[in-house]
């Protein structure tokens, strides 16, 4: 019996194209896989895009975060403290006394300020010997700094407007300098310390 003649063993480059054309094969078959995961990280990516800037826009228009960077309003507010200011609350309601509010400042509308409403519109704001009265009632001030100094007005706030002093009262510019506020002035109210954390809690109006 006759042994068959050996056969040629295969050189290394058609080993090589061999293996490139099993690999290219594999890739062709998963090829629609792979497309299908491209188009749904796309996907996704889209929708997170979207998701972020609807995000913006509403924190925009609602609700924005300001850090204080003024003594005026100790010790209810100290630099450095963050808040958490809500912007539509005044389309819903007038402003009341007693709220804090982040304002522009009427002298230059590029820089903001943060104060407390103390008047309203139609009433007669004085501060005599270093207390507040409005319409001749005295104000009850739970929240501000030391003895007050000084006396103001009598003024009676105009429609529209109302009348913003710091808590800190002897070391605040506020409306005994610029005047009633006008109301398109203000950004917002102020509702919530948020940081730093041991400082966290909810600002109350009155």
């Amino acid at each position: 019996m006759i042994d068959p003649p050996p056969q040629p063993q295969p050189t290394p480059r058609a080993r090589l194209r061999a293996v490139g054309t099993r690999l290219r094969s594999v890739l062709v078959r998963h090829q629609p896989d792979w497309r299908r995961t491209g188009g749904s990280l796309d996907e996704v990516a889209k929708t997170l895009l979207v998701a972020f800037l609807l995000a913006q826009m509403i924190m925009g228009s609602v609700a924005q975060a300001f850090q204080v960077e003024q003594y005026s309003m100790e010790p209810t507010l100290l630099p450095h403290d963050r808040v958490l200011v809500t912007k539509f609350i005044y389309r819903l309601r007038d402003p009341v006394r007693g709220d804090v509010v982040v304002l522009r400042y009427p002298r230059n509308t590029h820089r903001n300020y943060i104060k407390r409403v103390v008047g309203l519109p139609g009433e007669k704001i004085q501060i005599k010997k270093g207390v507040l009265y409005a319409n001749g009632e005295r104000v009850q001030e739970a929240y501000i700094n030391g003895e007050i100094l000084g006396d103001y007005g009598p003024v009676t706030v105009p429609a529209g407007s109302v009348f913003v002093l710091g808590d800190n009262r002897n070391n605040s510019e506020d409306s005994r300098a610029f005047g009633p506020l006008k109301q398109n002035l203000i950004v917002g109210q102020a509702v919530l310390i948020y940081w730093p954390v041991p400082r966290v809690r909810v600002l109350v109006g009155r």
